[in-house]
């Protein structure tokens, strides 16, 4: 039974991994930590119709559904790391070899259990770029990944 004061706390969203299901074999554990996850967002595109004789309004009428890019953020790993994702886009941005995969984003509660979850379906990598080199500034040198996907799904977690 969960307790009466789960229900009062809003949703942290700190706490997450990203799994890339189509990577196969070349997944690797380092591939699902990401600073940050961005695109998880649906819009309904809408169309106005005129009607003949009403000039008050215009009816709008939805159409169909679109999906931002989704962007994935991380520290730059070392070239001796063998990522499954670095090569995946690698294959893509140096031999146009375009692999689609599925994906699953998880958000996870204290217990590194799943709360909530994403599946991001036929996603391929659309943009690959990496932070500014700056030798006046300590920071790490950050990866940001811009997928393009079909679409998102929301998938509720059994209690």
């Amino acid at each position: 039974m969960q307790g009466a004061n789960e229900y009062l706390y809003q949703t942290v969203g700190f706490h997450f991994r990203v799994i890339f299901t189509g990577l196969g074999n070349m997944r690797k554990p380092f591939d699902v930590r990401f600073q940050s996850v961005t695109g998880l967002d649906v819009q309904l595109e809408t169309e106005n119709i005129k009607e003949g004789g009403e000039n008050r309004f215009e009816h709008v009428v939805p159409t169909r559904t679109s999906y931002s890019d989704l962007v994935l953020k991380r520290g730059l790993l070392s070239p001796k790391t063998k990522s499954g994702l670095t090569s995946w886009c690698q294959r893509a941005f140096d031999n146009y070899d375009i692999m689609p995969i599925n994906l699953e984003v998880h958000l996870l509660n204290e217990s590194h259990d799943v709360m909530m979850k994403w599946e991001v379906v036929h996603a391929w990598p659309k943009n690959w770029k990496l932070g500014e080199l700056n030798a006046e500034r300590s920071e790490i040198l950050i990866e940001t990944l811009e997928l393009n996907y079909n679409y998102c799904r929301f998938k509720s977690v059994p209690d």
